[in-house]
């Protein structure tokens, strides 16, 4: 239904134009007009910019296309033409075609007032611009015209305003304009200047932005763009809108922000809008229902959510990453371990914050450049993750979360490196843990560029990301760099490392301002170098059974994307180069990257189209060591690939284990369930199975996500044994059982129980959780039970027991009334552990008997066997 809508709006507004353009008595050159397409454009002094309005996203489509710079942009629905003014030559104007081809037209009687950068063309064809004063200026652009190409008159407005574009609105012929400070939403007649005050937008309350570029669609709802921020803001059917009345607005897309900037779009086009409950990506920007901007505030769609504090953050994004966080993850996971942030400590703003010349720029206190107090929070918390220092190539580290009532509204990390700027990047990391980049592009602080992310955390909440870092040059000034990939940071200096998230906008741009000005509180800023955002960049990713499953937003629309990294098959194999390249199709594009099986994979996609580089990392749930018992050294520890594709049922768990050491204490290993180790649910399988081989009792545990802990015991031999432990056999220390839901971590441990230093010694491998009959019944130190299977018998089957000391046995097989059939008679040695014998039918004929086993080792099973 939403494609036949844009499709009748889009043929009507394409006829209307024809049927004018047909008859045109004017002749241009050789370009074409735009014939009312549904893109935003947005100039940039002399380059033009492509905005899709309801994703927010742009591309560069024409760069440097005349000398100077181009304002006042408009499109003229009169010919379909893109037209501006020029800032030279003077008085002139430009007309641009749909290949953004030129021509300049000097208009000879326009007043030479200095540079116009108000502008906007009725439907008729008359431009109208204006600069900073009351007075503006028309000219006729209508190719019916007699007067084409001339200057019409001076017109004045009869209200005094600060306003940066404004637009017709095609609904009522009346321009709409948003004026800069008071946020009023104003209503002018370009005939005759009168103003009229609608009010103030509600969604733009507080703001003290520049609306340097504002756009109509075919329903009379206003967009307008915040320079500042790139954010575009919605105003419903501004035609309907009285003076002081009611008036819906919201946010509607997160855009490019930009400076010496304007806007142009055909009026009669549609925007594609979000449905907000029905589940679907109606407008076609990747985004359902209230992960788009536009349903904030709408329906059911919070206009505020929490975001993840300063405690969780921070772990680099390197080659060493899927293991430091295992390791970091792993630690927190056993120990249960929570951030309070009711008990943490509270920060307030002192006589010495922003003080000049207090410190050195070399040894700035880092709680010295934490913002306070300039973004509304009610308290400031410290949350500094102490627990980094030993992972990373920080030297120091300072978190703080900003709370509102009870709910972590922002975070920030400040971090100190002493030779490099630090290897994390949130958007690198999160994406690596589950999170969606939903969008990426630049705002504006300081009228200069720096790279926002937008982000959805796996629990839903979406966060705004800001990364930048401040290095000292070797006049002791500070230089500002903001860039997508690490690798462009300048080496071999300090770095003090910025990382911001906050679940407004606004105020990751007033936070990024202040620490600005806390920087300056103890040396001058002297430059800023930074760069653009990637135009092509994975929103999601995730490995799973030999790929690499990617969803790939494609703002520039290149036709292919190549992919080269460092892959690693292991957590304890080296990398190995992979490169690739594969087809986009469209905005949104899936993704299979065959990989085959691997444990890690950071690499970086470029697109066909040029631009910045997206860099990601994507790896499998962890295997790691835990050697951390008392007198523990490891003599070999290592991660194998398994070595046939699974054909089963379940759930594999990838990659064996072999491990030696000594310890007088534990040695194990852990094996997470997710790279973020959330819990994950298995409970639709009741078995774990996997093959081992080693010394003495292994312990099995798994830790579920409530913190709880069951464990079983299983004994190693020399001999590689298959084992199939059933979900009950799992207890805790109460002795309550369990299934196989909310599992967070599975660790295999390897005691010294009288804590004297022994030799240790774990092969483990082929391990899934599974449904299937058990085959290998008998695991336990049960020495009283025996499982026969299949039972009943066709040719022959398994006897299962368990022995605690090695020693002979004896099979014997009777019939119900008692007599021995002495050519049953079976005899073997038992050994420690799991024991299985071979029973066959021999000539028995169908029928029930007993078997009674019995051993050196003064122990008896027996049980009824039936053969078919």
């Amino acid at each position: 239904m939403k494609h036949n809508y844009i499709k009748q709006f889009y043929l009507k507004a394409l006829t209307l134009f024809l049927i004018a353009f047909s008859v045109s008595p004017f002749i241009f050159a050789q370009s074409e007009p735009f014939q009312c397409d549904f893109n935003a454009y947005l100039f940039q002094r002399n380059d033009i910019y492509a905005l899709d309005l309801a994703s927010g996203s742009s591309y560069l489509v024409a760069e440097d296309i005349v000398e100077g710079n181009i304002n006042a942009a408009a499109y003229n629905s009169a010919d379909g033409y893109l037209w501006g003014y020029l800032s030279t030559p003077s008085i002139s104007i430009v007309r641009i075609g749909n290949d953004f081809s030129t021509d300049i037209y000097n208009i000879p009687n326009l007043p030479n007032t200095g540079n116009r950068y108000v502008g906007d063309i009725s439907i008729d064809g008359i431009y109208y611009i204006r600069s900073g004063s009351s007075a503006y200026h028309s000219i006729d652009l209508n190719p019916e015209s007699n007067n084409l190409l001339e200057y019409v008159g001076e017109h004045t407005l009869n209200k005094s305003i600060s306003i940066h574009d404004w637009a017709f609105n095609a609904t009522d012929g009346k321009l709409y304009t948003v004026e800069k400070k008071t946020n009023h939403l104003y209503r002018i007649t370009a005939e005759t200047g009168n103003v009229e005050d609608l009010g103030e937008v509600p969604i733009l309350s507080g703001f003290d932005y520049t609306y340097g570029a504002v756009y109509f669609d075919v329903d009379g709802n206003f967009y307008i763009s915040a320079n500042q921020t790139g954010s575009v803001y919605k105003i419903n059917n501004v035609n309907n809108i009285v003076a002081n009345g009611a008036m819906t607005s919201n946010i509607f897309a997160f855009g490019p922000s930009s400076s010496l900037n304007d806007g142009a779009r055909c009026p009669t086009a549609p925007v594609p809008q979000e449905d907000c409950i029905n589940g679907l990506d109606d407008d076609g920007d990747g985004l359902v229902d209230c992960d788009d901007p536009s349903c904030s505030g709408v329906s059911a769609c919070p206009v505020i959510t929490t975001t993840s504090g300063g405690n969780s953050g921070g772990l680099e994004s390197n080659d060493r990453l899927a293991n430091l966080i295992s390791k970091r993850n792993y630690n927190r996971a056993k120990s249960n371990y929570k951030f309070d942030k009711f008990s943490a400590k509270v920060i307030k703003k002192g006589l010495s914050y922003k003080k000049s010349g207090k410190y050195s720029p070399s040894q700035i206190p880092l709680n010295s450049l934490v913002p306070l107090n300039v973004i509304g929070e009610t308290s400031t918390i410290e949350s500094s993750p102490a627990d980094l220092l030993a992972l990373t190539n920080a030297s120091d580290i300072y978190s703080v979360d900003y709370l509102k009532n009870t709910e972590t509204v922002s975070a920030l990390m400040v971090i100190k490196t002493e030779n490099k700027v630090y290897e994390h990047s949130k958007f690198i990391c999160d994406r690596f843990l589950g999170a969606e980049l939903l969008s990426v592009s630049n705002i504006q602080i300081r009228e200069n560029d720096f790279i926002k992310s937008r982000i959805k955390q796996d629990d839903g909440n979406i966060e705004f990301a800001l990364t930048f870092s401040a290095r000292l040059d070797e006049n002791d000034k500070f230089v500002i760099e903001s860039h997508w990939n690490i690798d462009a940071y300048k080496d071999n200096t300090m770095y003090y490392n910025f990382q911001i998230w906050s679940n407004s906008i606004d105020d990751l741009v007033s936070l990024g301002e202040e620490i600005l000005d806390l920087l300056e509180a103890n040396t001058e800023i002297i430059d800023y170098t930074g760069s653009t955002p990637p135009p092509v960049f994975v929103k999601s990713a995730s490995y799973r059974n030999g790929k690499i499953n990617m969803q790939v937003v494609n703002n520039n629309r290149s036709s292919e994307i190549y992919v080269e990294g460092g892959l690693k098959r292991t957590e304890t194999s080296d990398s190995d180069m992979m490169t690739l390249e594969t087809d986009l199709d469209g905005y949104i594009d899936s993704v299979s990257v065959d990989t085959g099986s691997l444990f890690d994979f950071g690499f970086r996609i470029s697109a066909d189209k040029a631009g910045t580089p997206d860099d990601l990392f994507v790896a499998d749930a962890p295997w790691g060591l835990d050697d951390s018992g008392l007198e523990t050294t490891m003599q070999n520890y290592n991660v194998s690939q398994n070595q046939d594709s699974y054909t089963g049922s379940g759930y594999r768990v990838e990659r064996n284990v072999n491990l030696q050491g000594t310890t007088k204490d534990y040695i194990g290993v852990y094996r997470a369930f997710s790279p973020r180790f959330l819990p994950v649910d298995l409970s639709e399988y009741h078995n774990l199975s996997f093959e081992a081989s080693g010394t003495g009792e292994l312990e099995i545990k798994l830790l579920k996500g409530n913190g709880e802990e069951f464990t079983t015991e299983v004994s190693l031999s020399d001999e590689v044994t298959k084992f199939s432990i059933p979900d009950e056999v799992f207890k805790n220390n109460t002795g309550a059982t369990t299934n196989f839901s909310s599992l967070k971590v599975i660790s295999f441990n390897l005691k010294s129980k009288d804590g004297s230093l022994q030799d240790k010694k774990l092969n483990l491998s082929n391990l899934d959780f599974n449904s299937e009959e058990m085959k290998y019944e008998f695991v336990l130190n049960n020495t009283k039970k025996s499982v026969l299977m299949p039972n009943p018998i066709t040719s022959e089957a398994t006897l299962y027991f368990y022995d605690d000391k090695v020693s002979e046995y004896t099979l014997e097989v009777y019939t119900l009334g008692g007599h021995l059939l002495s050519s049953q008679t079976n005899k073997g040695n038992t050994i420690i552990g799991q024991n299985e014998i071979t029973v066959q039918r021999n000539n028995l004929p169908s029928g029930i008997y007993l078997y009674k086993l019995s051993s050196t080792s003064d122990k008896t099973w027996s049980g009824k066997m039936v053969i078919k």
